[in-house]
């Protein structure tokens, strides 16, 4: 018994490193998307800045909440290290601007209301309602995926990033 658990494991967490590592050097997806402004997104709008794709499942839940909240405080330090950051979740436009509204976004939040960014990022959850699960992607100035993160803590998150970040700025 003892074995198949330890197999398990090393199985399991064998995916979860491949799972992460399978975006990096891989372009970005094309996406078209309206913010919570209703004006249209592209890739093309964020080239020549470093880029921060975090998908989320749902404006103004307590973790998702926790997240744009970091992310909105260390806003000015992404903004001095030309990083642009964009969320996506399900939610519609009108549900986008009432969070961003309500707690000062100074970024996009993408509406994916068809599913088809999250599917192309596969992070698309079915259980237990759809929705994006919470991962984060960073993508280069050129529009190249350089890292997926997979695991993620609201509250840790924006700080892990930007340390991510300060690090590739330097190299």
């Amino acid at each position: 018994m003892k074995k198949y658990l330890l197999l398990w494991i090393f199985c399991f967490t064998s995916f979860c490193q491949a799972s992460t590592n399978e975006w990096k050097g891989v372009p970005l997806p094309q996406f078209n998307l309206k913010n919570q402004s209703g004006e249209t997104k592209t890739n093309s709008d964020f080239l020549k800045h470093w880029l921060v794709v975090y998908f989320y499942p749902k404006d103004k839940t307590p973790g998702c909440t926790v997240e744009a909240q970091k992310f909105v405080d260390d806003y000015p330090i992404y903004q001095k290290l030309n990083v642009e950051i964009i969320g996506v979740s399900y939610d519609d436009v009108e549900s986008h601007k009432e969070f961003a509204d309500l707690y000062n976004m100074p970024f996009s939040l993408l509406a994916d209301t068809d599913k088809k960014f999250s599917k192309a990022m596969k992070v698309d959850k079915l259980l237990p309602w759809p929705h994006a699960s919470r991962q984060t992607f960073i993508v280069n100035p050129e529009g190249i995926i350089v890292e997926h993160i997979s695991e993620v803590s609201p509250e840790t998150h924006s700080k892990q990033l930007l340390e991510s970040l300060k690090k590739r700025h330097k190299e």
